[in-house]
Formats: structure tokens, C-alpha cells, sequence
């Protein structure tokens, strides 16, 4: 009877514990279309009164023109979260238009809150992830127009367009907000600058490399 209840107990944890683990709880209503101007404070946004919304709060136009890629890295991301569509507010998801010159690159970048679904439209895409310490395992593939794959939660990942004309992709995200940190950016363009002998340490490099690259960013 002891090893019965102890085999319930431990179902249970492992119930518990799964449920814990969700990034985003799943909505109690049908919707709770975003109160930019709600003064009260919760993790997302306050609901706007149900009797107030309207179509246009689920609706968004921005993604039919390409993006401009004139830029040092010759893509762009479009992205849609609920600063986009209010009417996302508690349901976990968004997505992003990605524009890519020949040659483009989304740089390596992760999202803090959110896996990533990518589907290619048009062109051909290097795509790539790394998995996490200590074991870093370079995960690469190649695209083409159709094709889907999948960075996981938090890993560092990129896009190249590697054909002759442009590309497009959407990603959908499972967050309303999934957040993107771009590595170069974060570690040598930080305001107030990382200390070039910190960098210059971690990158095993000259300070002088690295107050050049902070320049850059």
C-alpha cells in the first residue's frame, strides 16, 4: 500500500511539475484584447472591456510590403506581437516577417520567451542553432521555398539567405512577447560599454579588437 501511495505521490510531482514549467498560462476567457492604457500593473496587459472591441483589435495590415533590407546585415524582421494586435494579449502567440537580400543575414540571436517555428516562402535559407553549455553542438540545415524548422527555446540561432535573389520567411512564435536579444549587439553595442578587458578576456582577444568592435556597434 506504501509503494502505491508513493507511486501517486511521485505522478503527481511530475503532473506539477509540468504544468509549472508553461511559459504562458492559457486564457480564461475567449479573449483579453490588450489596455495600452490601463494603470494597472500585470505581466502582459490589462483586458480592455469586452463591449469595446472591435475587429480592427485582432487585425493588422503591416506585413504586405517587403521589408527594407538596407542595412548592414541585409535583412529585416517584421515583427507582430500584441504592440501589433492588442487582441493577442494572453494567448501566447506572434510572429514575424523576415526580408532577406542575397547574401542577408538575421544574425545570431535568441528569444528569452519564445520557441520559433520558421517556414520559408521564397528563396533559399542557411538556417542554424547551437545547442546549449557545455556541450555547444552546431545543429545547421538548409531551406528551401515550403520548407519548416524549428529553433528551440532560448538557443542562440541565425538565417542566411545563401541564393541569388531575395527571400522571405514568417516565423511564429509561442509567445505574445517573445523578446530577441541579438549576441553582437547585446555584448559589444551595451550601454555603458563591457569593459574591453572583460570582452577581450572572454573572446581571448586584444582590448584593441574589442573597443574597434564596440566602435562598430
Amino acid at each position: 500500500m506504501a509503494r502505491v501511495c508513493s507511486s501517486f505521490l511521485l505522478l503527481v510531482l511530475v503532473l506539477v511539475s509540468s504544468v509549472a514549467m508553461a511559459t504562458e498560462p492559457s486564457p480564461l476567457q475567449d479573449f483579453c484584447v490588450a489596455d495600452k492604457n490601463a494603470q494597472v500593473l500585470v505581466n502582459g496587459f490589462a483586458c480592455k472591456n469586452p463591449s469595446l472591441v472591435q475587429a480592427d483589435d485582432f487585425y493588422f495590415d503591416g506585413l504586405r510590403m517587403r521589408g527594407n533590407t538596407s542595412n548592414a546585415v541585409g535583412s529585416k524582421v517584421s515583427l507582430v506581437t500584441v504592440e501589433q494586435v492588442p487582441g493577442l494579449n494572453t494567448l501566447g502567440i506572434s510572429m514575424a516577417r523576415v526580408d532577406y537580400e542575397p547574401g542577408g543575414l538575421n544574425p545570431p540571436h535568441v528569444h528569452s520567451r519564445a520557441t520559433e517555428l520558421f517556414t520559408v516562402l521564397e528563396g533559399t535559407i542557411e538556417v542554424g542553432f547551437v545547442t546549449s553549455n557545455p556541450e555547444n553542438r552546431f545543429i545547421t540545415k538548409v531551406l528551401h521555398k515550403g520548407d519548416v524548422f524549428v529553433f528551440p527555446f532560448r538557443l542562440v540561432h541565425f538565417q542566411r539567405n545563401i541564393g541569388n535573389v531575395n527571400a522571405l520567411a514568417i516565423s511564429t512564435l509561442s509567445s505574445q512577447n517573445p523578446g530577441i536579444v541579438t549576441i553582437a549587439n547585446a555584448v559589444f553595442g551595451s550601454k555603458p560599454d563591457i569593459s574591453s578587458d572583460i570582452l577581450a578576456k572572454a573572446f581571448q582577444t586584444s582590448n584593441e579588437v574589442i573597443e574597434n568592435l564596440q566602435f562598430k556597434f
